[in-house]
């Protein structure tokens, strides 16, 4: 007797979503978040703050939240980009609240203002209302390639973002705010998500024309001159942010996203040739004119024997970073609060360097490492060029962020009033990064998502099976 079985040679394999992984690295970041909050407690007032538990309940609340949407809505998605930013963001709440104990800024606070208001309540506020709109682009967003549509208008809204802080007052020497009433915005953190999307779209369809060349010099290909005129649109532009908001920051974090962008696109070694002498020349020619960015050069060159406030934050940052040795002085017993009213902002990572140390400093911007090698990994697997510019483009940021930060605070570079992702006190930052972080989420997840199993077919094959 024998039977006849009908089968297909062809079946769907899921692939793993790595959620749990996830779920587990949240637990160990949130576990980190509230240790060093106990330790500051303990070392400065020798007991557990009163408000460990609040503080324990709401950034738990926070990752879970960011976890379960993720859960929902990004299966497959990365699973270390969320308790990446969950750590920092947490250690962060943890400076801020250190600093917000730091008599010698409650008394400096009193004297110029009248009254002390503390950083640490606030900077919670902001980080929730930064996983809200990373919750709504993550439930709105169902496919990034949508952002291609919207290639020129995201250019007309990044262009008006950047424009508005020219028409409100100057804040510490630089226009980079928008004040309405009892709320301050700095534009500049959310117009790097925007021009990002501009520029993936733009590369996207114009990089065979910018990859062409016309004559090798050098051991560099030549762009051809009319090439030349987008680079030197957005120079021109970078120039002019820098000469009527005096912002160094903005400028150079404009302009070399885009410079890394069209490297990437074109694999053209010369863009970045002339991408860092056009940013060299400009900076120096600004640097000349604006007593603000000329006297931000002075603190860099010697920040020891000059009288203006910025040298006076450089050569205590400096200082701090001294202090702190290899292993750091420990959380809550430094002395980064005599930097002045910049510490819980630009300066915060002097607090860093101080109670961690060079060990804890390393490991700190390791965590800022890994943010960017995921997200040029998810860059490297995303199957669309779109997907691929934007994930680069929007990794490319926050390095350069990082960086002019970091060197600004050291003394690599002169400084550049941005502040330390997810780390620095201010609203703009926070909530401007989550977005970003849920943007390469959705990169990551139609990247890693498996491709749907095939239609059966009726002229699938037979295999016939004979049993005796």
């Amino acid at each position: 007797m024998s039977v006849v079985t009908n089968t297909t040679t062809i079946g769907a394999i899921d692939a793993p979503s790595r959620r749990n992984t996830e779920l587990m690295l949240l637990g160990i970041a949130v576990a980190i978040a509230v240790f060093a909050y106990v330790n500051v407690g303990l070392a400065i007032d020798g007991k557990l703050p009163a408000g460990v538990f609040g503080y324990t309940a709401g950034i738990t609340l926070l990752a879970a939240v960011a976890h379960l949407v993720v859960r929902k809505f990004a299966k497959y998605a990365d699973p270390l980009l969320l308790p990446l930013a969950v750590v920092l963001n947490g250690i962060g709440l943890v400076m801020i609240w250190r600093l917000d104990q730091s008599k010698r800024l409650i008394k400096r606070a009193e004297a110029a203002w009248g009254s002390f208001s503390p950083d640490a309540p606030k900077q919670m506020l902001y980080s929730a209302i930064g996983i809200a709109l990373f919750v709504g682009v993550l439930v709105l967003l169902k496919d990034h390639r949508i952002l291609q549509r919207y290639t020129y208008i995201s250019m007309a809204v990044a262009l008006v973002l950047l424009v508005l802080p020219m028409f409100f007052p100057a804040r510490n020497g630089a226009r980079i705010w928008i004040s309405l009433g009892p709320i301050n915005i700095q534009p500049g953190e959310f117009a790097k998500i925007i021009i990002a999307v501009f520029f993936s779209g733009y590369l996207m369809v114009k990089r065979d024309a910018l990859a062409l060349a016309s004559r090798r010099f050098l051991g560099l290909y030549l762009p051809r001159g009319r090439d030349l005129g987008p680079i030197l649109v957005v120079w021109a532009m970078s120039i002019l942010i820098l000469v009527f908001e005096t912002d160094l920051g903005t400028s150079l974090l404009f302009f070399g996203m885009f410079v890394i962008m069209l490297y990437v696109a074109t694999e053209r070694t010369s863009w970045i040739v002339f991408g860092l002498l056009m940013s060299g020349v400009g900076a120096v020619g600004v640097a000349s004119i604006s007593p603000h960015v000329g006297a931000r050069v002075d603190a860099w060159l010697d920040p020891f024997d000059c009288a203006t406030a910025a040298c006076d934050q450089v050569s205590n940052s400096i200082m701090s970073f001294g202090a702190g040795g290899t292993l750091g002085t420990g959380l809550g017993q430094g002395n980064s609060d005599l930097i002045g009213f910049a510490t819980n902002s630009d300066f915060i990572l002097a607090t860093v360097g101080e109670e961690f140390g060079l060990a804890g400093m390393m490991a700190f911007l390791m965590l800022y490492g890994l943010i960017v090698e995921r997200g040029i990994r998810t860059a490297l697997a995303a199957r669309d060029p779109f997907g691929k510019l934007l994930a680069v483009g929007l990794s490319g940021a926050f390095a350069i962020q990082v960086f002019v930060v970091a060197g600004g605070v050291m003394g690599l570079i002169p400084l550049t009033g941005m502040t330390m992702p997810f780390v620095a006190a201010g609203g703009s930052s926070v909530i401007a990064n989550w977005a970003l972080i849920a943007i390469l989420i959705r990169i990551s997840d139609t990247a890693r998502r498996p491709a749907p199993a095939p239609a059966p077919s009726s002229d699938a094959e037979m295999t016939q099976v004979v049993r005796p």
